[in-house]
């Protein structure tokens, strides 16, 4: 009986866990201790550390007790280092700054320098913690403003598709007709014409009244003056003959009053013009 005893006890363990040997089968599910974590509070960095240890006791950010800020600071990284000490390592800078910043407040300073800013140890971490604030609100103030697939979700709606029939107008014969005559009226009003100024020259007039007139008879005036010529042969016939009575080259001769008017090249002698009857007038 002790050497069957003997031999259960020196049977093979199930499983090892943690090197410790398992001989009964659990009953439910086996979760080691360290399979699970939770974080009740995680930072960003060392200064959202620091400036949490600070707003949480409600500190002065510009008097900052580095004694026990340090000190609560320190506790915090212990706790990583036994958790996760790959994380721990930038905390562990600035636990040295801390230390640092410590010891150059113990040391003593010249009494003259006692209220003055720039030596103070701790100028320079205040400094950054108020730049970290000031950068944290304003993300915290951004992550606040409606965002797109968070808050907002915009809605768009395709339009159902359409189709019109267009419907052909119903047009009148008369009224066609009359678009029709609008149409040739205002096509008149773009009719182009060229007028021409007929060349008249009146020396080449003087010419051909001198020949046309003759030393030996009179000619009469309505003779040389050709209606159908026009106004602008008229004229210039007329304007000639001035010419030839300024120049003395022809010789105007009337009857009587209000009798016709004859012509006759100047320097000859011929027949007196014919006296015209009664009722005749030029």
């Amino acid at each position: 009986m002790q050497e069957a005893a003997a031999g259960s006890d020196d049977a093979a363990p199930i499983a090892r866990v943690r090197g410790e040997p398992l001989a009964d089968l659990p009953r439910d599910l086996y979760i080691p201790p360290d399979a699970l974590e939770v974080f009740l509070e995680t930072f960003e960095g060392p200064l959202d550390l620091l400036l949490y240890l600070i707003r949480r006791q409600n500190l002065d950010i510009l008097d900052i007790p580095i004694a026990e800020i340090t000190r609560q600071y320190m506790a915090y990284v212990e706790l990583m280092k036994d958790v996760r000490l790959e994380l721990a390592a930038e905390y562990l800078v600035m636990a040295a700054v801390l230390a640092e910043i410590k010891s150059r407040m113990l040391l003593p300073r010249p009494p003259a320098a006692d209220q003055d800013e720039e030596h103070d140890p701790r100028a320079e971490l205040v400094r950054r913690l108020q730049e970290y604030e000031r950068y944290k609100e304003a993300a915290a103030e951004l992550d606040n403003l409606p965002r797109v697939a968070r808050d907002i979700f915009p809605a768009k709606a395709l339009a159902p598709e359409m189709t019109t029939a267009r419907q052909e107008p119903e047009v009148a014969l008369r009224e066609l007709l009359a678009a029709f005559a609008e149409v040739l009226d205002r096509a008149e009003m773009f009719t182009h014409h060229q007028v021409q100024r007929e060349a008249l020259s009146v020396r080449q007039r003087m010419a051909e009244t001198l020949e046309a007139l003759s030393g030996e008879r009179f000619t009469g005036l309505g003779d040389l003056l050709r209606p159908e010529e026009g106004r602008a042969g008229v004229v210039v016939t007329f304007l000639a003959i001035l010419e030839l009575l300024k120049a003395s080259l022809v010789e105007l001769v009337q009857a009587e009053p209000f009798a016709p008017l004859y012509l006759r090249a100047a320097g000859s002698r011929s027949e007196a013009p014919p006296v015209p009857a009664d009722g005749e007038g030029a």
